[in-house]
């Protein structure tokens, strides 16, 4: 029995996505690029991608596939094509042409389609539509038995969560916009309490980090970790990554996950104890 096409936008489309991917989850432990918790973390700020309707396919469970569209800024697109592992009722290749055939309407200077190293059919189906290889990033896993000791600040740093801020702007405001802390709330996954900052004794923010527990998966996601400049090589992100991961085990985390392009953010999660296990080619695909 073949799964119906529905669309849909805005915060239908992420609760949509979000159960699609932590049924991808459940169904295979490594398989698959992202998260649940990784599409709420792309909600942090509007988007023009937030009301273009994405496709999805359901069958009696819920979705079995989909389509995302995300937009960075309006010429930077990304297109994720999904399927659950071993679903039936919808073929890959046919989630794969209406990805291209969908993203083209909306994406005028072309889209960026990451696929896992290690899914070969949908590797085949980037080479064969003529996309173009481009930079690849990695993915690394910790289980919850092998989570770092906490180590302490240095003096004159305190750590604090948005528990203990509510009232005050958030640290991510600079680079996200006025308004993530509201759109962060309209994310189920999202806990205050897993949303870290370093300050100094004068309330400065020296840095800060989100993580993310998911209930449905065991899985606890980083995303993201920043030092600011001026207080980097000084033990702040590797402190605070530590603390981070013991709070997403005492939640109910059995394994965490980490995605990383550089090799000093490399160095800082293999560091504390993440094992690299995939990789993930980023192709380019160009309107018209």
């Amino acid at each position: 029995m073949s799964a119906p096409e529905v669309r849909a936008s805005g915060l239908e489309a992420l609760m949509l996505a979000t159960a699609l991917l932590q049924r991808a989850r459940r169904a295979d432990p490594q398989a698959g690029l992202w998260e649940a918790a990784d599409v709420q973390w792309w909600w942090r700020r509007p988007r023009r991608s937030d009301e273009v309707e994405k496709l999805f396919w359901l069958d009696d469970e819920g979705p079995v596939a989909g389509v995302l569209l995300t937009s960075w800024t309006d010429d930077d697109w990304q297109c994720d094509p999904i399927v659950v592992a071993g679903a039936s009722g919808i073929e890959p290749g046919i989630v794969w042409r209406r990805a291209l055939e969908h993203a083209a309407q909306h994406a005028a200077n072309g889209i960026d389609v990451p696929v896992g190293d290690d899914d070969r059919t949908f590797q085949e189906l980037a080479q064969r539509s003529g996309l173009t290889a481009g930079h690849r990033d990695s993915t690394a896993w910790m289980d919850a038995a092998d989570r770092p000791a906490v180590p302490a600040l240095p003096e004159g740093f305190v750590l604090v969560d948005r528990t203990q801020r509510r009232d005050a702007p958030h640290p991510m405001r600079r680079r996200n916009g006025v308004g993530v802390a509201q759109r962060l709330d309209q994310c189920p996954l999202y806990d205050p309490a897993l949303d870290l900052a370093v300050e100094t004794a004068e309330g400065r923010v020296a840095g800060y980090s989100l993580y993310w527990f998911d209930p449905t998966t065991t899985v606890g996601l980083v995303e993201p970790v920043r030092v600011e400049d001026e207080f980097r090589r000084r033990g702040l992100a590797r402190a605070m990554l530590s603390a981070g991961i013991d709070r997403l085990v005492t939640r109910g985390a059995q394994r965490v996950k980490v995605s990383y392009e550089t090799a000093a953010a490399a160095a800082l999660y293999q560091g504390v104890g993440f094992r690299p296990t995939s990789t993930t080619t980023w192709y380019r695909a160009l309107s018209g």
